[in-house]
């Protein structure tokens, strides 16, 4: 099917998928029954597999010196993809596809692809019992995760492009985004469906607790635009709010390893806040997963120790650059590459700083750092500062904590805007340690102050639309769709 029809694209791409999947279930069922085997015809005809969406450039009509930094073309050519979950991301495909066919005058095409999916991403909801069967069975008929065709080489500069037909449409292909589906299911113990556009990382439960009371108390505020709050093992909307916040903090939670929490606005324009703990690697591996979903913004808001003398106990620290240690990323982005903030959200955090705290910008400067922010995977490198010390010296860090460059290398690596803002719990070189007592007071004084500067600033963000994407996340051969 070739047309310009973006509606009619999108249900067909829907259609195909569809199809796909009750073929690929019916099939599972009648093996799991019975034991009756695929008809092999079927996957000659690609009855399992994931829809193709193929953009074709003449070259003949050329859009100017655009500034957004998607939906952008600038060679000639044929641009494909395999599209998993496309009803999910149906909204997203149709303003990429809009701006190139008016920019461009490029033709669409869908298909089906050689890709198929696997059969674990049918299985949800099709009541199909395959517990007389193993895995090894399944896999020996039926389409299964294959590690050699989910990566990241297109993100990653590494797509060999004298192997395929057509240059890649998208950073994420059908196998690769239904990977991270059932991962983020997995890790946050949420449907992938109800994470938002607009992305809050934190390192401290506690800030979980302000959030629960913040959305709570949205959803019970007349005229408010967000109309449900997602939590692991739960759903609230306006009419199921008594005792919401004890049954959420005695939920499900602690069975994730990275829980997320869902206020949710109508076409993803809500706050979706993940508690990804501590260290490099939780931020990491967060990151990978929801950079399919492709968020308009992610920020790092949480607790970090303060390395200069004049900061106090809830200072807060606005990342300029970042000082690499967490090691996690250094194979597919070297510590060499620098991250280059990101003028509309530096402006936007600041602006919020001052928003909430109710001062003049020249009282938040008092109390703001901007600077570099060194991120450690060592959570005790207090004791071998005097190696450190050089290091932090020259780099002329401000604060330390071991998960903010890290979300915002993978900002960076996935094209989604970053940013950071850090809250000082302790001075870690200057004798003032993270004791239990003073803790507590910190957190009861600084979090709720913070969190709302975080909401506060994507509620800023949210009014940039397609100005929030910056051209300073392209690549040199970037493919067409953010």
């Amino acid at each position: 099917m070739a047309s310009n029809d973006i509606a009619a694209i999108l249900d067909q791409l829907c259609s195909i998928y569809d199809q796909s999947v009750a073929s690929l279930r019916e099939a599972l069922a009648a093996y799991c029954e019975n034991g009756t085997q695929p008809d092999p015809a079927l996957r000659a005809d690609r009855a399992f597999a994931y829809p193709e969406l193929r953009v074709t450039y003449r070259g003949d009509q050329t859009a100017g010196r655009l500034t957004r930094a998607f939906a952008r073309l600038t060679q000639p050519g044929t641009y494909a993809c395999s599209i998993a979950r496309p009803a999910m991301f149906r909204d997203y495909l149709k303003t990429q596809l809009e701006y190139l066919v008016a920019d461009y005058g490029v033709v669409v095409e869908v298909g089906r692809s050689e890709s198929e999916i696997p059969y674990p991403y049918v299985l949800d909801g099709s009541g199909i019992n395959v517990d007389r069967v193993t895995a090894a069975e399944l896999s020996r008929w039926f389409p299964s995760n294959e590690l050699s065709h989910i990566g990241d080489e297109i993100a990653d500069g590494d797509w060999d492009y004298s192997m395929r037909d057509a240059r890649p449409l998208a950073l994420f292909d059908g196998p690769r985004t239904d990977f991270s589906l059932a991962r983020l299911k997995h890790y946050t113990g949420t449907d992938s469906g109800h994470f938002q556009h607009f992305v809050l990382f934190t390192n401290y439960v506690r800030y979980v607790d302000e959030f629960v009371r913040f959305a709570i108390d949205e959803l019970r505020r007349e005229g408010s635009p967000y109309t449900g709050l997602s939590v692991p093992g739960g759903f609230y909307d306006r009419s199921h709010l008594t005792d919401a916040e004890a049954q959420i903090a005695a939920g499900t939670w602690r069975r994730h390893q990275m829980p997320a929490y869902h206020l949710i606005a109508e076409g993803g324009g809500g706050i979706t806040l993940v508690n990804i703990g501590v260290g490099p690697s939780n931020a990491k591996t967060i990151c990978d997963h929801i950079a399919v979903l492709r968020p308009e913004v992610w920020l790092m808001i949480g607790h970090c120790g303060g390395l200069r003398p004049t900061q106090r106990i809830g200072d807060y620290v606005l990342a300029h650059a970042y000082l690499r240690d967490d090691h996690v990323l250094d194979d597919v982005l070297p510590v060499e590459i620098p991250l280059p903030a990101i003028a509309e959200v530096q402006r936007a955090l600041f602006e919020a700083t001052v928003q909430v705290t109710g001062g003049d910008e020249d009282s938040v400067k008092t109390r703001l750092r901007t600077g570099t922010v060194v991120t450690t995977d060592d959570r005790n490198w207090e004791l071998r500062f005097t190696q450190s010390a050089k290091r932090f010296n020259q780099s002329r860090a401000v604060a330390i904590d071991m998960e903010s460059a890290t979300v915002a290398a993978q900002g960076y690596r996935f094209r989604v805007p970053y940013g950071t803002l850090l809250c000082v719990s302790d001075k870690p070189i200057h004798g003032e340690l993270k004791l239990p007592g003073q803790a507590n007071d910190f957190y009861e004084t600084s979090i709720g102050q913070h969190l709302r500067i975080g909401i506060q600033t994507l509620g800023l963000l949210l009014k940039e639309g397609e100005g929030l994407h910056s051209r300073k996340l392209r690549s040199f051969d970037e493919p067409p769709l953010r």
